[in-house]
């Protein structure tokens, strides 16, 4: 079964040009030419990953990654004009996966679809964890891919699981974020390596876990992130 592409671009020549790309490589694809029909085809079609252009009419592509977070992990490629910092942190904020700049090559943005569902699954390793893991209040289980805290269920995306589930593997490990990318990213992924302070942020919000007075998550200064208080 093909995997599914949403591609949203307000120029229609552009989104043409890269859907024919994307099929040539056998992904089924579809179109958008605007933030609402976005959010609407996202939640419809299921896609694996969204191709989002920022600049739509109806409401930005920020909008619509923030939308579509509500309900779908899909990976996310925005597509910028502007090589601008603050575009990718807000970008990454919202929960993008990967950035590219307006012109780009359609064989570049087909390489990155690509590199992103070759993604490897967290937990599957040999040292993963087979039974449900616990630190604190908190619990992961690898199997069901649940997690709960006191004993209430947390919901959290796949790329969140992942990462915790990459920490619980290896609970006294301090993890650097490019360590971090290749366990749930995988060693071919290439971008900006604070979308992992991004996801790290958006599961502390969901976990109750504070930088300051973390539970759960603890930072490493100068290394980057790890499991436990201490």
């Amino acid at each position: 079964m093909s995997e599914r592409v949403l591609v949203v671009d307000d120029e229609v020549a552009m989104a043409g040009v890269v859907a024919s790309y994307l099929r040539r490589e056998g992904f089924e694809v579809t179109l958008a030419h605007n933030g609402p029909d976005a959010v609407e085809l996202a939640r419809g079609f299921d896609p694996a990953v969204i191709v989002l252009d920022i600049m739509l009419p109806g409401f930005d592509g920020l909008e619509v990654c923030r939308r579509v977070r509500a309900f779908s992990d899909a990976y996310i490629i925005m597509l910028t004009a502007r090589d601008e910092e603050v575009d990718k942190i807000v970008g990454l904020s919202m929960g993008a996966d990967d950035y590219l700049v307006k012109p780009f090559s359609p064989r570049e943005l087909v390489a990155r679809v690509h590199a992103m569902l070759r993604r490897p699954r967290a937990g599957k390793g040999p040292d993963a964890p087979s039974e449900p893991f616990r630190v604190g209040g908190l619990t992961l289980d690898p199997q069901a891919r649940t997690v709960t805290v006191d004993d209430v269920a947390i919901d959290v995306t796949r790329t969140e699981f992942d990462l915790l589930a990459a920490m619980v593997a290896r609970p006294r490990m301090a993890f650097s974020r490019r360590q971090l990318i290749d366990e749930v990213w995988g060693p071919g992924w290439y971008g900006d390596e604070h979308v992992v302070d991004v996801h790290i942020g958006h599961l502390r919000t969901k976990l109750g876990d504070p930088a300051v007075e973390p539970r759960f998550i603890r930072t490493v200064r100068g290394v980057g992130y790890g499991m436990g208080s201490g």
